[in-house]
């Protein structure tokens, strides 16, 4: 081999220099250790997996198809999914809008429940006429009621009060003057109930408590098969406040819902007349009185005086008008009464007189629900 046909190669295996016939050669070996002195890669054992990258621009074509083929079928799966997903909300949405349109519009939600027996009704040997009357119509009162009670707004509650029409005017001017009392109808509790058979009809009146222990009573009528609630029973209806009466506000006559009290019952039972003092009620505290009046005189064989000795004689019995089988939850010694009260202005003084005892009960009718004793001859 002569030296102009040899050059000077360099082993990578083992380092050494080595002459060998110019040009490429797969096959030069190194004359020191016999092994190809190229450094180039070997191929990978068949048994040996190199672990694929997580994303590569230049994969295989196979696992390009494969990459591409599984992304499209993700990007169908998320596509998918999306549309689900929108399909849902968009229904809950309309759902929401729904329910809250019902709510908006109509009335309350009932939140009553079914009513059982009442202990009055246990206690009280209850005719199988009134207690049919109640087993039938009783969860519509109580349905009525939470209605009512369910909106704060005069112009619907008048959906569920008798006499609509005559009622709308007096509930305007009432709430002109009284607040709106705000209950809860899920924390009502009905205690007792009963039917209070008033002239051609018969009425349901039940007694509830509040959560916060707040006592109220309601009454209800039956018309068209709608039971509406005796709305000026229940709010204690008066043309004016009485505290504001009594300081010289309103008109000089009006009428009253107000509890009545003798005034030393036993040492004046044999005057002429009756010593009675007016006291506004409380709403929701029952067993309570509020603004009370100065006193009056009122003679006891007059039409008003004999209505008062019958309430009171009525009301130390025990019982109630109509013969309701409720137990009275006025305060102890007082009575319920309906009347007219004139004021009078003299001297730059006031003073007032029971004008009318309309009647000794809050029910929306004049009747006298007791019997009362007539005028003696002669008087």
């Amino acid at each position: 081999m002569s030296d102009q046909n040899t050059s000077w190669f360099h082993c990578g295996r083992c380092g050494t220099l080595f002459r060998s016939p110019a040009g490429e050669q797969d096959d030069r070996l190194c004359t020191h250790c016999g092994s190809n002195p190229s450094l180039g890669i070997e191929p990978q054992p068949a048994n040996v997996h190199l672990p694929q990258p997580r994303s590569s621009t230049l994969g295989s074509p196979s696992h390009g198809e494969h990459s591409h083929g599984r992304e499209k079928h993700s990007h169908r799966k998320r596509r998918g999914n999306g549309l689900m997903v929108k399909l849902i909300l968009g229904w809950i949405l309309l759902t929401g809008a729904v329910i809250w349109g019902i709510r908006a519009w109509a009335p309350a939600e009932s939140t009553s429940v079914s009513l059982p027996p009442s202990a009055t009704e246990k206690e009280n040997q209850v005719s199988a006429e009134d207690q049919t009357l109640l087993n039938e119509a009783g969860q519509k009162c109580s349905d009525a009621f939470s209605y009512y009670l369910g909106t704060n707004a005069p112009e619907k509650r008048n959906q569920f009060v008798q006499d609509p029409v005559t009622t709308a005017a007096r509930m305007a001017r009432f709430y002109t003057m009284n607040p709106v009392a705000e209950l809860d109808p899920s924390t009502l509790v009905i205690k007792s109930r009963s039917v209070v058979h008033l002239p051609g009809r018969k009425a349901i009146e039940t007694q509830w408590e509040s959560a916060d222990g707040r006592l109220l009573d309601a009454v209800f009528t039956e018309l068209n098969g709608e039971w509406k609630l005796d709305w000026e029973h229940h709010v204690r209806y008066s043309d004016i406040p009485w505290a504001l009466y009594l300081a010289g506000s309103g008109d000089d006559e009006a009428e009253f819902r107000l509890l009545a009290r003798e005034r030393l019952a036993e040492e004046r039972k044999q005057a002429s007349d009756i010593s009675v003092i007016l006291y506004a009620p409380r709403f929701g505290f029952s067993n309570e009185t509020g603004f009370a009046s100065p006193e009056f005189l009122i003679p006891r064989n007059s039409e008003n005086g004999r209505k008062l000795d019958a309430a009171f004689q009525l009301e130390r019995e025990g019982k109630q008008p109509f013969g309701l089988k409720l137990k009275s939850i006025n305060p102890e010694g007082l009575i319920r009464v309906r009347v007219k009260v004139r004021r009078i202005v003299e001297n730059m003084e006031r003073r007032f007189e029971v004008k009318e005892v309309i009647a000794c009960h809050w029910y929306s009718t004049d009747a006298p629900g007791m019997d009362v004793t007539a005028q003696p001859d002669g008087k």
